[in-house]
């Protein structure tokens, strides 16, 4: 296993990363407010669902445990209602932590054993298989790994900490190496797919019918994507949602490709890093990055209009909007692009640089 080689360039401390991170995501905020287009009709940013303190499942939360600090993907359990599971990003561990929705605490840690050293797990998906899968397919280097891995592991059926045994597949992409932060698995079909990270937009990689731990699993590119941290298949298998650090796209999914898009209301957060639905389908959890991080829930109703259809609202991150050498509604919407890519590689660049400290 190698690792990381240290930076020649700048080097910041915890503490400046963690200001720097928080200084873009205020920009961020600042810039989006004197950006975006006063448009009739369009969708108010979605808050936090409101919820009674009943105790109830899938409403937003706080994670409470001090040890996850950057989770980096996040999935309902599909056994426990209200549990979902994440991961710190790297320099962690075979570790992963089931979380309740109810009181933001770690309510079980699973040891992964049988497995190498993790090297940048980015991704976790649960598979109507019973078991989880988890990706350790992020590239600090922007894609250079010769190679990377999913581990896969039963999902237990009593919370509680225990070491379990891992099954580990060694992954390649049939047109070269490449970073990556979302890993979905389909519930139906069970195939697991890889979305690429790519400023300018990646690719999304569909996985052989059937995994092998004992050779290597070759994904190939199958749909453009824009920049993806990461992405979930909705329950019944018709929808995959993607998001990015400013939006969230969903895209009809029929007979194993993508098909129709429409953006989806999505929160904004200073480090925008994973997202699931529900157990029920009738949400999407919005997760983020940093210490006692928020997730977020945004409820799904797409007949008063919760979805929003392509071209009003959100556009993808890696789309192109329309151009306008004046000012008005589409100077607006292409200077908010603008800005909204700015602040992406800021914080894109802030992450890797305190990764590498």
């Amino acid at each position: 296993m190698r690792s990381l080689p240290p930076h020649p360039g700048l080097r910041l401390s915890g503490s400046a990363a963690a200001a720097a991170t928080a200084a873009v995501a205020l920009a961020a905020a600042g810039l989006l407010a004197s950006a975006a287009p006063a448009t009739a009709g369009a969708a108010p940013a979605p808050a936090a669902s409101v919820a009674a303190d009943d105790g109830s499942p899938d409403r937003s939360f706080t994670i409470k445990d001090p040890r996850i600090t950057e989770s980096s993907g996040l999935a309902a359990s599909r056994a426990h209602p209200g549990i979902y599971w994440t991961h710190n990003d790297s320099d962690d561990g075979p570790y992963v932590y089931a979380v309740d929705s109810r009181t933001g605490k770690t309510v079980a840690t699973i040891s992964l054993r049988g497995i190498g050293e993790p090297r940048d797990v980015e991704g976790i998906s649960v598979g109507s298989d019973g078991n989880v899968y988890v990706g350790d397919i992020g590239d600090n280097l922007g894609g250079s790994w010769d190679h990377v891995w999913i581990y896969r592991f039963p999902e237990p059926e009593q919370l509680k900490d225990a070491t379990v045994r891992a099954t580990q597949f060694t992954v390649q992409y049939a047109d070269g190496p490449r970073n990556a932060e979302a890993l979905m698995v389909h519930p139906t079909t069970g195939r697991v797919y890889i979305a690429s990270k790519v400023e300018g937009g990646g690719g999304l990689y569909e996985g052989p019918a059937t995994l092998t731990s004992s050779g290597t699993n070759v994904f190939r590119r199958i749909g453009e994507v824009p920049w993806v941290t990461d992405g979930a298949f909705s329950p019944d298998g018709k929808e995959l949602v993607l998001r990015s650090y400013f939006s969230a796209r969903a895209y009809v999914w029929k007979d194993g490709r993508l098909g129709a898009d429409h953006a989806v209301r999505a929160p904004f957060q200073g480090q925008a890093e994973s997202v699931t639905y529900t157990a029920d389908g009738k949400a999407l959890m919005f997760g983020s990055e940093g210490k006692e991080s928020g997730v977020v829930r945004v409820d799904l109703d797409k007949d008063s209009g919760g979805n929003l259809p392509s071209g009003n609202g959100s556009s993808s991150s890696g789309g192109s909007g329309s151009s306008s050498d004046g000012g008005g509604p589409q100077g607006n919407a292409t200077l908010g692009a603008v800005v909204l890519a700015g602040v992406a590689a800021l914080v894109f660049g802030v992450k890797r640089l305190r990764r590498k400290d």
